[in-house]
């Protein structure tokens, strides 16, 4: 799969990806670091990219209908996270094979210990 890592995830979280088989790219590599939600969503869409964020918004079917994209993953980190764990976590979401085989055109919500996948 292809996947866009949105800017408030760790720069780490690409090579994490690739190391999983996947194709990775940055917003901050290709000029969208600093771009708003809508931008970074059509170009997700308009690529063919599942987009990883942890930015809650993107889990709002109403403005990101899920059966238009490759797949969102919205990430819910512990409000103290630091760096490491939040690594983790999206690890612990890459390793669950099931899930990434259902990504497109899911909206997944990923939380420790448990992935909700929308529609179910």
């Amino acid at each position: 799969m292809r996947f866009l890592i949105d800017a408030d995830l760790p720069r780490p979280t690409a090579d994490l990806v690739r190391s999983f088989g996947h194709e990775a790219t940055d917003v901050r590599d290709i000029g969208l670091g600093a771009a708003t939600d809508d931008r970074i969503a059509a170009y997700a869409r308009s690529h063919g990219f599942c987009l990883l964020t942890g930015d809650f918004d993107f889990a709002d079917i109403r403005d990101y209908p899920p059966e238009e994209y490759t797949g969102l993953v919205v990430f819910v980190f512990p409000n103290d996270a630091n760096r490491d764990i939040i690594l983790h976590l999206i690890k612990a979401f890459f390793e669950e094979r099931a899930v990434l085989d259902r990504l497109p055109g899911r909206l997944a919500i990923a939380e420790p210990g448990r992935v909700r996948l929308r529609p179910a």
